[in-house]
């Protein structure tokens, strides 16, 4: 445990930033779930898909800009996503 005041308060901002990291990662798994999801159960739209890829694209540009997550893991998660989400439109057409 934490003997000096400093000290207990960077203990506290640690676990408060733990938290929000947390979420943070959760929020961008979740939102690529639900968009892989919709292309599994074979939701065409393009606009749909956009909307969703929009989403994601902003909770990864979030979440590497706090260092939750690496710039370069962001930007490999996005591109693949992104190949996957453009596949199921053009196979729509």
């Amino acid at each position: 445990m934490a003997n000096t005041k400093s000290a207990k308060k960077a203990a506290l901002q640690s676990e408060k930033r733990r938290v929000q990291n947390l979420a943070r990662r959760t929020a961008v798994k979740s939102s690529i779930k639900k968009v892989l999801l919709a292309i599994e159960q074979g939701d065409k739209s393009a606009a749909t898909l956009d909307g969703m890829l929009r989403t994601v694209a902003a909770q990864l540009a979030r979440a590497k800009s706090k260092h939750v997550m690496h710039a370069n893991t962001a930007s490999r998660k996005l591109s693949r996503l992104a190949l996957k989400v453009n596949k199921a439109t053009q196979a729509a057409k």
